[in-house]
């Protein structure tokens, strides 16, 4: 079973940065796509933005130009570079990744970070 283990949040203040990563303890198969999400609170999950295994991103457009979604394969971690941070990025931060079970057709297994706490204020 696929473990990902979120590195720790913290306190930034506006226009600040923080690079967040997530790394898969140990993998029972391939990872496909994997991503972050976010929860503000009273609001509901939301994505933040995603990538393939090959490379491939894409992000919420509140978050674009601002951050940048990469990962390390060889290492089974993704990570979150955030700049130019904003107080309505103050949320819990969830990484997830795709455990493909089958190609055709594609199936996949979705596994979750613990959640790290994100927050933005002077």
């Amino acid at each position: 079973q696929v473990q990902l283990v979120e590195s720790e949040g913290g306190l930034v203040q506006p226009g600040g940065s923080l690079r967040l990563s997530c790394a898969a303890s140990r993998s029972f198969g391939s990872i496909d796509t994997m991503g972050w999400h976010r929860q503000a609170p009273g609001k509901e999950r939301e994505l933040v933005a995603t990538i393939t295994s090959d490379g491939t991103t894409a992000y919420a457009s509140s978050v674009k130009g601002r951050f940048t979604i990469s990962r390390d394969n060889a290492k089974n971690t993704v990570y979150l570079q955030m700049n130019s941070m904003k107080p309505e990025d103050t949320a819990v931060y969830y990484c997830n990744a795709h455990v493909v079970l089958h190609l055709v057709p594609y199936n996949y297994r979705e596994v979750w970070g613990q959640g790290t706490l994100v927050t933005v204020s002077s």
